[in-house]
């Protein structure tokens, strides 16, 4: 085959992701609910001899082949779902999963993140979405030129004008939105939370008010209404304080938001 006929072959090709499940009829169904309260329409079922069913919708097209003895707490499966825009795609996804299990599951699976931009994805808007089977989603909006890895093969971002305090949130929104490590992001945003405070100059309500925000949806991400509670009240004083601007009470909105959508 010349590279001209490979050009023109892949050029019409697809890749289809093939994510693992226990492949048990229940799971099977399980996922049939998931994938349609989200959006997407069964393509193919089969039971035997081997579980497998796909999905589509548009551009999307996604697969899963049953393998016994599947753990869904110890999957490392993943796939990448690039859109011109992540927002729409949150809001179906989002809408789906209140229908389906009358609040917005943010913890175990599967579970939903917001759309974030991230410092590992060169700033890009993303969010991750963890099936019943335990796999990763990660929705990220396309770039608009590729991307080129920097000095010594690494990508980076941070937000502009961003001190301590914006890079730890960053770095907190990597450890838990794109690694699932919820504690190590805790500890992380909460110790750079107090370093600010004690610091000369408290941090003014914009700076404080993203980190308090996110240190909600952590805590109740982790299981933790009473903390997360605790630190929504002293983000709601920030935002009743003098000085308090739009983007302080906006914060302030989506967390309470986001604790009252989580709610049993």
């Amino acid at each position: 085959m010349t590279d001209d006929s490979f050009a023109a072959v892949a050029a019409r090709a697809s890749m289809v992701p093939l994510l693992p499940c226990s492949g048990d009829e229940a799971d099977l169904d399980a996922l049939v609910a998931f994938w349609s309260a989200l959006g997407l329409e069964v393509t193919y079922r089969q039971r035997r001899p081997n579980p497998f069913v796909a999905f589509g919708r548009g551009g999307i097209q996604l697969q899963y082949y049953g393998m016994p003895g599947w753990d869904p707490e110890q999957s490392h499966s993943t796939c990448l779902l690039a859109v011109p825009d992540t927002e729409p795609v949150h809001e179906a996804f989002a809408t789906g999963l209140r229908a389906l299990h009358g609040r917005l599951p943010v913890a175990g699976a599967p579970r939903i993140t917001r759309p974030r931009r991230r410092a590992n994805n060169a700033g890009l808007s993303g969010f991750s979405l963890v099936d019943p089977a335990g796999n990763w989603v990660r929705v990220t909006r396309a770039p608009d030129a590729p991307v080129v890895a920097g000095e010594g093969g690494t990508t980076s971002w941070a937000s502009a004008g961003g001190g301590a305090l914006a890079r730890a949130l960053e770095n907190a929104v990597v450890l838990a939105d794109s690694h699932g490590d919820v504690a190590q992001a805790r500890k992380v945003l909460g110790g750079a939370v107090r370093r600010a405070r004690a610091a000369d100059g408290d941090p003014t309500p914009a700076e404080l008010a993203p980190a308090l925000a996110y240190l909600v949806e952590l805590a109740v991400r982790a299981g933790e209404a009473g903390s997360a509670r605790q630190v929504l009240t002293e983000l709601e004083s920030l935002a009743a304080a003098n000085g308090a601007n739009d983007d302080v009470r906006s914060a302030t909105d989506e967390a309470r938001t986001l604790l009252e959508d989580t709610a049993d």
